[in-house]
């Protein structure tokens, strides 16, 4: 895809993404994606070689092999949002071939998804394509519905079915957080041990940051403290929903409500209003971009292929590593599937599209 092909998805947004100019956080002070990632950053950290390696089969995979940057697959909705509400578009997606086939005719660096798609596939497709397993899902047959992440196999069981990674997600901020800190914690420390690379899922859960209208799930302020939370437990790649506004914390400390710590100048210098802004704050709680920023994709919609680019687009020049783009992808035709893979891609390809 040419670099006016992105202009022309981008539409009227265009010179506001792709001309501006971040006077925020230095781009200078951030650790970017480079050809020489794994040298530069993990070499110096107490990752084995056995990670070293299975980091380098990550970056070394797929239309990205070689630039730094990270297009993953990742195909959880059977359990998370359910198989039926995920796959009716397209129910060839039930059969799990057709989960690996899309990463691979995609050209994505590796697939993110269950113990049971990997293992049904580990022998055909495992010395093919990089296997990332999620570990831990939040059911949704428990009536009520709760959000709780829970484990679905072992560590050692990704490992043997010839996964170079694990992913994991906690739910930062739910009154189950504390359990999954722990409990994905000494998950990592095992796949370290195993010499598989870690991956988290940072999401915020907690009712009570929706408020008068606003979703601060989605905020740059909690969702950069999730991922400075990640990092902390040594995951090697934050995965994070794009920050969509700012102001959690303030909106959470009113009246009588006491929430956080907060400073004025997350809002004043470290952020602004643009998104890109909004994006590097993330990246700067993820120790500078030592662990890079793979941002969500998001949901399917009627403009699946500019809001893919868009959020490429941000997640690039804020100082990201890369998207990790499920739905956008499966629920529609295979042809088109690899199209929309390929497009994100291509933002990364573009030497035009720079870091802001």
């Amino acid at each position: 895809m040419t670099y006016q092909k992105i202009v022309n998805y981008l539409g009227t947004e265009a010179s506001y993404l792709l001309e501006y100019t971040s006077q925020t956080i230095p781009k200078e002070t951030l650790h970017l994606p480079s050809p020489d990632f794994i040298d530069k950053i993990f070499v110096q950290s107490n990752r084995s070689p056995q990670v070293l390696r299975s980091l380098g089969q990550l970056f070394q995979s797929g239309r990205l092999a070689g630039t730094g940057y990270l297009s993953i697959l990742p195909i959880d909705q059977g359990i998370e949002h359910s198989a039926g509400a995920s796959f009716a578009k397209n129910p060839i997606y039930f059969d799990p071939e057709n989960i690996v086939k899309l990463a691979v005719e995609g050209g994505c660096n590796g697939v993110a998804t269950t113990f049971g798609v990997l293992g049904m596939m580990s022998r055909k497709y495992a010395h093919k394509i990089p296997f990332i397993v999620k570990i831990n899902h939040n059911e949704l047959l428990t009536y009520p519905n709760k959000s709780e992440q829970i484990l679905f196999g072992s560590v050692r069981e990704a490992w043997n079915l010839g996964a170079v990674a694990i992913g994991a997600t906690v739910y930062f901020g739910s009154d189950d957080a504390t359990r999954e800190i722990v409990e994905i914690s000494k998950a990592f420390e095992e796949a370290h041990a195993l010499g598989m690379a870690t991956i988290l899922w940072c999401y915020t859960r907690n009712s009570a940051f929706k408020k008068e209208g606003t979703d601060y799930h989605v905020s740059a302020d909690l969702t950069g403290q999730a991922n400075h939370l990640g990092v902390t437990i040594q995951a090697d790649i934050i995965k994070q929903k794009l920050p969509e506004n700012n102001g959690g914390y303030k909106a959470l400390n009113t009246g009588a409500s006491s929430y956080g710590k907060l400073d004025e100048r997350i809002y004043t210098q470290l952020t602004s209003d643009h998104p890109i802004d909004l994006c590097r704050y993330q990246v700067a709680n993820c120790y500078m971009g030592r662990a890079g920023l793979i941002n969500s994709g998001g949901a399917s919609g009627s403009s699946d292929f500019e809001d893919a680019v868009k959020t490429a687009v941000i997640n690039k020049r804020a100082g990201g590593m890369g998207l990790i783009s499920g739905r956008k992808a499966f629920q529609r035709p295979m042809n088109e599937g690899v199209a929309l893979l390929n497009a994100i891609q291509d933002v990364y390809l573009t030497p035009e599209i720079t870091i802001a």
